[in-house]
């Protein structure tokens, strides 16, 4: 009997666990079954349809004049262009704008400028090659310290300063009186260059022959010293003229109406007073050596100063009137 109760209680108890075996699979299944179900429902409503329906970018979709090849440098160069031509604030691809203004007319001075140019770079030379000798010159010429002999045999013994400043007041002095043959409209020539050299050889000519008379006159009347002093004056104010020149020499030539009057006015100036104390200079020196009166010293300057290059232009008018 025992047996037979431990037999049916072994039955009742192995279907209890099997009943709830069936249970817990029944309900295993439909949660199964729930999840698939959320995750079809993830699908549907997925984050990459989202991102593209709402793009952030706003470059265009297709764009072929792009052309960009980062190992060739013209690439890189055109790269950069592109890059201009397609900025937003500024228009390099746009049309340019055309502002029609007056031609500026051009008077051909450029070699009037390095002529100038070489003027102030030679005398920049000179006075720092010989400094002592312009001391000597603007000492001797101002101060009218003439007495001086020790100055005065300085600046004679030493020639190749006192040659090329002679030079550059041919050269100065030249271009003064193509500067007022030009403003006067007593041109020679039309060429301004031509004139300019014209009035080189007038000048060199005449301060040449003078030179030669009064050596010449010296030896013959036996009146050396006077001769050499007064050669030496005259020169001397040559030298003083072609320097003083310089300044108005480029007024003369980049200016125009007021400003150009006003330095023409006072070059003459200039040169009258620097005449008139040559003038002082020479009938002072001469007086101590040789008895002259001033009216006759008066008459001589005017037939070998002032003369001379009247007779000489007039010549050349002549001249080229007959030829042309």
């Amino acid at each position: 009997m025992n047996r037979i109760l431990f037999f049916v209680f072994i039955i009742v108890i192995s279907a209890g666990v099997s009943f709830a075996q069936n249970r817990t699979d029944s309900t295993t299944l439909p949660v199964v079954d729930s999840i698939i179900t959320q995750d079809s429902i993830i699908v549907n409503d997925s984050l990459p349809l989202l991102q593209t329906s709402d793009s952030v970018s706003k470059m265009p979709l297709k764009d072929s004049g792009w052309t960009v090849n980062l190992f060739l440098p013209s690439s890189r160069q055109h790269l950069d262009w592109q890059l201009l031509q397609r900025h937003p604030y500024f228009g390099f691809s746009a049309t340019p704008l055309i502002i029609h203004s007056a031609i500026r007319q051009i008077n051909g001075k450029e070699l009037l400028f390095y002529l100038l140019v070489f003027l102030l770079f030679v005398y920049a030379i000179l006075r720092k090659a010989f400094p002592k000798y312009f001391n000597d010159l603007f000492r001797l010429f101002f101060r009218t310290t003439l007495k001086q002999r020790q100055t005065r045999e300085q600046l004679m013994q030493t020639p190749l300063p006192s040659l090329l400043l002679n030079g550059f007041f041919v050269i100065t002095g030249g271009l003064y009186i193509t500067f007022l043959l030009q403003h006067f409209k007593l041109n020679l020539e039309d060429d301004f260059w031509l004139t300019f050299l014209y009035c080189i050889l007038c000048l060199s000519g005449t301060y040449l022959v003078k030179f030669i008379g009064l050596k010449i006159s010296g030896w013959l009347f036996n009146i050396r010293e006077a001769a050499d002093s007064y050669i030496f004056i005259v020169f001397i104010s040559n030298k003083m003229i072609g320097i003083l020149l310089l300044p108005f020499l480029i007024l003369l030539s980049f200016t125009a109406k007021d400003v150009y009057s006003i330095s023409l006015v006072i070059s003459w100036c200039l040169i009258f007073v620097l005449m008139i104390y040559r003038f002082i200079l020479a009938i002072t020196a001469i007086r101590n050596q040789v008895k002259v009166n001033p009216f006759h010293f008066f008459l001589y300057c005017c037939a070998f100063e002032i003369a001379p290059l009247l007779l000489v232009y007039k010549a050349l008018l002549l001249y080229f009137r007959i030829t042309t």
